[in-house]
């Protein structure tokens, strides 16, 4: 293990103890970043989450960072942000690809719902802030049709990685500290703020079974 693993690790640690943890008090992750937490981000730098959950939570932070994109395309113009006929699509896909994944189709389902949530929070927000602050807004506009293929292709990553850590999941207990972990690192490593955190917390419910 590198220097620069350990220090990272450590910056982590501390950040938990900071937010105590994601299972007694998850609301500390909608803060803002700042003083120690703010600087632990900083220094542990760019990063996987850690735990047995780490590469699930990767993907999910990856999904809440291309709803930045989601939310470029959309502004200003008449695509709304909820899209049912998008969103049946989706989850019909999932549906039909849980098994082929070792997933139950119900826990497949759920588990997207939330991330389509979690892409709802970021787009609102977004919204609000760039209507507020009208500088701060996108100046260009990026593909919704090339946005779309990369979430096909996370959600197929997300599939796999579901099955992957099926039977952790189904340990309620186990899985949940194994969560509060990897969001918790993944969210300070990502040096994610207060909106993004929150969609993290809102993707992430139906993780443990």
């Amino acid at each position: 293990m590198n220097l620069r693993t350990n220090v990272a690790r450590g910056a982590v640690l501390a950040a938990l103890c900071v937010a105590t943890t994601a299972l007694t008090a998850p609301q500390a992750l909608a803060a803002e970043p700042h003083g120690n937490v703010a600087a632990l981000a900083g220094t542990a730098g760019a990063s996987a989450p850690f735990g047995a959950l780490g590469p699930l939570t990767d993907l999910v932070i990856e999904r809440i960072r291309v709803s930045d994109d989601v939310a470029a395309s959309k502004f200003g113009t008449d695509s709304p942000i909820d899209d049912p006929a998008r969103e049946s699509e989706v989850l019909d896909r999932v549906r039909e690809q849980a098994h082929a994944n070792g997933v139950r189709p119900e826990a497949a389902v759920a588990f997207f719902r939330d991330q389509i949530t979690a892409s709802k929070v970021v787009q609102k927000g977004l919204f609000a802030r760039w209507t507020a602050h009208p500088r701060q807004a996108p100046t260009t506009r990026p593909d919704l049709t090339v946005i779309r293929a990369r979430l096909d292709r996370l959600t197929a990553d997300l599939l796999h990685e579901l099955g992957t850590t099926a039977q952790l999941r189904d340990r309620p207990t186990a899985c949940s500290v194994e969560l509060a972990w990897s969001t918790t690192s993944g969210a300070v490593l990502a040096d994610l703020d207060a909106l993004h955190r929150q969609a993290l917390r809102a993707a992430t419910p139906s993780v443990c079974g």
